[in-house]
């Protein structure tokens, strides 16, 4: 028999299309293949950043040797080859040595045999490694009607995955309420809530008493393990952090939502990869390219869902970045204005800084920050 995609209804429990996407990334996570499905199409998928050299062998035996390495378009782009739906490198005859400087270390060899022929099911497959927080990098095969030797995998439907998606930034529940002393803050009150896909624990901390019938100030703050917990001298997370706290307090109140999105929603492994190929030399950007991902994959659809269960409908935005003010507007959140943050330029993260501001777009004057901290 073909493999069928389970109804996002079915089930006693709610088997939402949110819990289908989270087994399927549990299931790439275990170095398992799962199977998108979109109608009669049918793409069998394993994520090289949890594959061996056994599970590669597994695989191009089930799919005959028709498998083949998914790489995205900025992977693509450091390979010296420009498809923007990225690329299929054929795996027939090669080693699982070879596949990690194809797919996100440095000084790759040539991708012979590259061929810009990525797809909507390609892109599916990348989807499902984000959410599992893995490399974009896809050991593939699309699937000919009728039984295969991958018909015991666990089936995703292209459907479940986009309703998945949505779903992520909508059932945010309130978990807990409860007062916590800051230190140069004062009380604040932290409020968890849950939800999304792997419902994970998101935090508000509202600070002070905000006006929530005025424009809110809030501070959108993705986790940053290194900066914000360690001190990193790399960035102006923790700077940032702090020192949106104390404006939240000198407006009168506010909010900062903490998202869980470390590594602009890479993830802290891929983080941890970009990090030492900006101690070779590469920007920000260019070092998350190297492993595949976008100038940033952060999403913000559990900042909306947190505001709005607050009662929050016009906020003043604490950022420098006016793509994150794009994102919440898309959403319907009135952003009114913007508050700069910033925190304390070293030696260490200038570049970083430099890159945001060039690249990213930043509202950042790094020279002005330089010359006013003499």
């Amino acid at each position: 028999m073909s493999v069928q995609s389970p109804s996002p209804s079915a089930g006693p429990f709610g088997e939402t299309a949110a819990i289908h996407c989270e087994r399927a990334a549990a299931e790439l996570r275990a170095g398992r293949p799962v199977v998108i499905v979109d109608g009669q199409r049918r793409l069998a998928t394993l994520a090289l950043d949890s594959s061996s050299p056994r599970s590669l062998a597994a695989f191009g035996q089930a799919s005959d040797q028709q498998h083949y390495l998914f790489l995205t378009a900025p992977r693509a782009q450091t390979l010296g080859i420009t498809a923007s739906d990225g690329i299929r490198l054929p795996l027939a005859g090669r080693d699982f040595a070879e596949l990690p400087a194809l797919a996100y270390l440095r000084d790759a060899p040539t991708a012979e045999g590259a061929q810009p022929l990525g797809n909507d099911l390609d892109a599916a497959a990348v989807e499902v490694a984000r959410l599992g927080l893995l490399l974009p990098a896809m050991i593939s095969v699309e699937l000919a009607p009728g039984p295969s030797a991958f018909d015991p995998c666990l089936p995703l439907s292209v459907e479940a995955l986009r309703d998945g998606a949505r779903q992520a930034g909508q059932d945010y529940e309130l978990v807990t309420r409860s007062p916590v002393p800051l230190r140069d803050v004062g009380m604040s009150e932290f409020a968890v809530f849950r939800g999304g896909v792997a419902q994970r624990d998101q935090v508000a901390v509202i600070v002070g008493t905000p006006d929530l019938q005025g424009a809110v100030p809030v501070r959108v703050h993705s986790s940053c393990l290194t900066g914000d917990l360690f001190g990193s001298l790399k960035c102006d997370c923790g700077d940032q952090l702090r020192r949106g706290l104390r404006t939240l307090k000198a407006l009168g109140g506010g909010i900062l939502l903490y998202l869980d999105q470390e590594g602009r929603g890479t993830g802290i492994a891929a983080k941890m990869r970009a990090y030492g190929y900006q101690h070779e030399g590469l920007d920000t950007i260019d070092a998350d390219a190297q492993l595949g991902f976008g100038a940033d994959e952060r999403r913000y659809g559990s900042a909306v869902a947190m505001l709005r269960a607050l009662g929050v409908q016009r906020i003043q935005l604490l950022t420098n970045n006016p793509t994150k003010v794009q994102h919440l507007r898309n959403a319907g959140i009135e952003v009114s204005g913007c508050v700069p943050v910033t925190g304390e330029i070293t030696a260490e993260n200038e570049q970083y800084l430099r890159t945001k501001a060039a690249r990213a777009g930043h509202h950042l004057d790094v020279d002005a920050l330089i010359m006013a901290a003499q």
